[in-house]
């Protein structure tokens, strides 16, 4: 019984650290740019700048603006969740994993 107790507790302590995933706040974005339609960088009001490694390809992000796909009343985008849409070609996207400076450093 006390193996599993603490087990568990390790399960605990380890589980937040596979959880959690970085959102941004739209309002806070200030641009964003792809050269590849394989990343995105970000860069923010506070002036972090964060690459965000897309799931798939979306080539058309290249050329063209994108519109995100919100529910009604959220601001937030987080990685591995949200999609967006290309403007004009209408290519559907989605958001992967962001490198930071503090995940780049625990490294």
């Amino acid at each position: 019984m006390r193996k599993a107790v603490i087990a568990a507790a390790l399960l605990t302590l380890a589980a937040p650290a596979y959880a959690e995933n970085i959102c941004l706040d739209t309002r806070e974005i200030v641009s964003n740019t792809s050269r590849d339609g394989k990343t995105m960088v970000f860069k923010m009001r506070d002036g972090r700048v964060l690459v965000n490694h897309l799931h798939g390809s979306c080539p058309d992000l290249k050329f063209q603006g994108l519109a995100w796909q919100l529910h009604s009343g959220d601001t937030r985008v987080c990685e591995n969740e949200q999609s967006f849409q290309v403007l004009q070609s209408m290519q559907t996207c989605t958001l992967g994993r962001f490198d930071m400076p503090d995940r780049q450093a625990s490294k």
